[in-house]
């Protein structure tokens, strides 16, 4: 595939999903009990970290933290949404930065599943049929449910996001914590994907929660490219013998 010939880019960029959230859990549940709703009280954004995510927030944190001083990250950028700002929460605090000083972007939000939030997969088959025929029709890449987003939208919002790490971040080493359509959605960007490649690579596994996936640039090469160092490590917790995890988040159908 292309890669990004452009010189005006971070030193590095990770992008991480956040750790297991209280949603991914009910998800499971709902999924082994063949539910149609996803049995959770909180609205989406507001959705915190389970017990588990939060050993793995600590665990992601304490691998940035043992990185020498000059390869950790110089910014920090989170999505809005509470299972992302606590990830993030456990990193800048190893780090020793404030939370005020982490970048908050509503740009970084999950995808937004409009009338289909909260449903499973039978759910939405049973509730919103002609949904269901839709989206197996046009494919989840282009389908958009009612209120809600396909993954074309959210790549046109990240589109703004990369313009604004080439503008304002050039040199720096950033961090993005936020969610896996997010991580899919800026590997497409990044790396000149197509519908089919991104698709693909979605299709084989789920992001695994508190995964890292890594660009860099030598600027000393003599041709400087921007690129893939790694996908989806998750050595931090690995070494930390913490579990790892990798469920979707809500809802069960068209994420």
């Amino acid at each position: 595939m292309p890669r990004l010939k452009h010189t005006d880019w971070p030193d590095r960029l990770w992008i991480v999903r956040h750790g297991q959230s209280a949603g991914n859990v009910a998800r499971a549940d709902a999924l082994r009990a063949d539910a149609h709703l996803i049995d959770l009280e909180t609205r989406d954004a507001d959705t915190p970290l389970s017990e588990l995510g939060r050993r793995q927030s600590a665990a992601l944190a304490r691998w940035f933290a043992s990185l020498p001083e000059h390869e950790r990250p110089t910014t920090l950028m989170s999505s809005p949404f509470v299972r992302s700002r606590q990830t993030m929460d456990a990193v800048a605090s190893a780090l020793g930065t404030s939370r005020d000083e982490v970048l908050v972007d509503e740009r970084l939000r999950e995808k937004e599943f409009g009338i289909t939030d909260g449903y499973t997969t039978a759910g939405i088959a049973a509730k919103f049929p002609e949904l269901a025929e839709q989206r197996a029709r046009v494919g989840k890449f282009y389908f958009r449910a009612p209120g809600g987003e396909s993954w074309c939208d959210v790549i046109l919002r990240l589109r703004s996001v990369v313009e604004v790490l080439r503008r304002d971040y050039v040199g720096e080493r950033v961090l993005i914590v936020a969610h896996q359509v997010i991580v899919n959605c800026f590997r497409y960007l990044l790396e000149c994907m197509d519908e089919a490649q991104i698709l693909e690579i979605d299709r084989k596994a789920d992001v695994p929660n508190c995964s890292v996936t890594a660009y860099a640039i030598d600027r000393q090469a003599a041709d400087p490219r921007f690129e893939l160092q790694v996908a989806n490590l998750e050595l931090p917790l690995e070494e930390a013998g913490v579990q790892a995890t990798g469920a979707a988040d809500r809802p069960a159908g068209p994420r």
